[in-house]
């Protein structure tokens, strides 16, 4: 099975510049299983074949490892490390537990034990001084104090501008830089409601894209690779970042809400709203608990033997022709994170919708 590095895994993912979905260096075929796409699967018999590279991730950043813990390079179908005969045997573990345990929910995983270690500890530390242990808990709210999701959306709305404000804009232009381990590329950003959006990240080896057109994403350009559709996961969260008016459509979007405990995002107190859709992992939205404005989305794509998650966080907002918008926003993963700076935004200029298809 080709399974590329976490290295690569890490540039795709920032110069592909997927704003939602996670993004592999090479695509599984579409429709088929594990088994029937790659060699010497044994472990992970059945499961769609676009999720095996994301369970590798999800196993990776579990570990805290790199592929070539359990791989061979060049070789990767071949049985010849220990480790990765043992880690059919933890798959096997972890699903048979939550089999039994849990109904099947996915509550252990991986990361349970491993927390980033390639070795799990089973034995408390003892402690190392006299001093007693500090207990950092989230700020607390009384429950009379604490909003309902009405309450949250509806502030939320009204410090963006407002529902009328808002719809008034039905395009936007922005221009600015990644930035992904210590480099800047220049980028482009088209959005047009009411759900099409399209990056394009200028790199030395040739722009990268990121679109999404209505219906499904696509990913292309960059060292002359051909441009390929997302898979099912990849399309799901690319169309929360298309929703033009996803500020007045949230409560179209999901199907549920839940007021989670109040955090902190940075200094800043939050408000945490759960959102849930049927079928779905849940989205967790933190609001600014003075401005209202969206500071961070938290969601997760599902493989079988856990979940990957995406965090967004929003900042630097500003105001565009009576709207604010995040000129600023920070898009971390389990294998690499990098910010996208916006130095400037038209709205409401003329975009073809043949700009959003894929080639």
């Amino acid at each position: 099975m080709h399974s590329p590095s976490r290295a690569v895994l890490i540039a795709v993912a920032a110069f592909a510049i997927a704003l939602s979905a996670p993004v592999y260096a090479q695509p599984a075929p579409a429709g088929k299983t594990a088994e029937q796409a790659f060699k010497n699967i044994q472990a992970l018999n059945g499961t769609p074949a676009d999720q095996v590279f994301p369970s590798m991730q999800f196993i990776a950043a579990s570990l805290g490892v790199e592929c070539d813990f359990c791989h061979v390079q060049g070789k990767f179908e071949a049985d010849d490390k220990p480790a990765k005969k043992t880690a059919r045997k933890m798959i096997a573990m972890t699903l048979a537990i939550n089999k039994d345990s849990f109904d099947g929910h996915k509550e252990v995983t991986c990361y349970t034990c491993h927390r980033g270690g390639h070795d799990p500890v089973g034995t408390p530390p003892v402690l190392t001084s006299d001093a007693q242990p500090e207990h950092h808990e989230p700020p607390a709210a009384s429950a009379a104090a604490a909003p309902t999701a009405d309450q949250i959306l509806e502030k939320y709305v009204a410090a963006i501008g407002g529902a009328e404000a808002l719809h008034k804009i039905t395009s936007r232009i922005s221009k600015g830089n990644i930035s992904f381990a210590g480099h800047d590329t220049p980028i482009e950003l088209f959005a047009k409601a009411p759900d099409k959006r399209m990056s394009v990240s200028h790199a030395a080896s040739g722009d990268s894209i990121t679109a999404f057109d209505g219906h499904g994403g696509w990913l292309g350009g960059g060292a002359g690779h051909a441009a390929r559709d997302m898979s099912g996961q990849e399309a799901e969260a690319a169309r929360l970042d298309a929703d033009f008016y996803f500020a007045t459509h949230i409560k179209e979007i999901f199907t549920g809400f839940r007021v989670g405990r109040p955090d902190t995002i940075g200094d800043t107190p939050a408000y945490t709203l759960i959102c849930m859709r049927q079928g779905q992992p849940p989205v967790r939205l933190y609001f600014d608990q003075s401005s209202g404005l969206l500071l961070r989305q938290v969601r997760y794509t599902d493989t079988p033997i856990g979940r990957n998650p995406t965090q967004i966080d929003y900042a630097d907002y500003r105001d565009v022709d009576g709207v604010k918008v995040p000129f600023r926003w920070t898009l971390a993963r389990v294998n690499g994170r990098f910010t996208i700076q916006i130095q400037e935004a038209k709205q409401n200029v003329p975009i073809d919708d043949a700009k959003f298809s894929k080639p």
